[in-house]
């Protein structure tokens, strides 16, 4: 069993370290894709600067943006939203599967002043909803950071 190593009598996965399998780059001569039922990271699992981007919403709030990567953000048009108001736009991503999970937050604008959300999602597109929940109407270029947690 290559993939393996003996414990006894039993065998268990190899150990993963800091990017490494048995003390091989992920990458270099083993496979750059981990399979397994548990992971554990000593500082961090994210994407990689290629697998991220960035795209600004042109001419409102409620305009669709593209973005094909896995993760990025999504900088909203300035145009005032009203106090207790949503506004949805679409999300189209090619990486985007029906099983996937998307994760979205709010990384600017005023303090606690706004939700985000996943309405709907399929293959290729989402639609987003942000909520101005303060009680007074808000311009301002929000930033919205997101994930995609792919499924197979």
């Amino acid at each position: 069993m290559p993939n393996t190593k003996p414990v006894g009598v039993a065998y268990s996965d190899p150990d993963l370290s800091g990017g490494t399998i048995d003390n091989t780059p992920i990458g270099a001569t083993t496979p750059n894709t981990i399979e397994g039922t548990t992971i554990y990271a000593d500082v961090e699992i994210g994407y990689a600067a290629v697998a991220q981007g960035t795209v600004t919403q042109l001419t409102s709030k409620s305009t669709g943006v593209t973005l094909n990567t896995s993760a990025g953000q999504i900088t909203m048009n300035a145009a005032s939203l009203a106090a207790t108001t949503n506004v949805t736009f679409t999300l189209t991503n090619s990486l985007l599967s029906a099983k996937d999970v998307l994760i979205l937050n709010v990384t600017n604008g005023t303090s606690a002043a706004y939700n985000c959300w996943v309405s709907s999602m399929g293959a290729g597109s989402a639609t987003v909803t942000l909520r101005n929940i303060s009680a007074s109407p808000l311009a301002e270029a929000v930033v919205l950071n997101f994930v995609i947690i792919h499924c197979t």
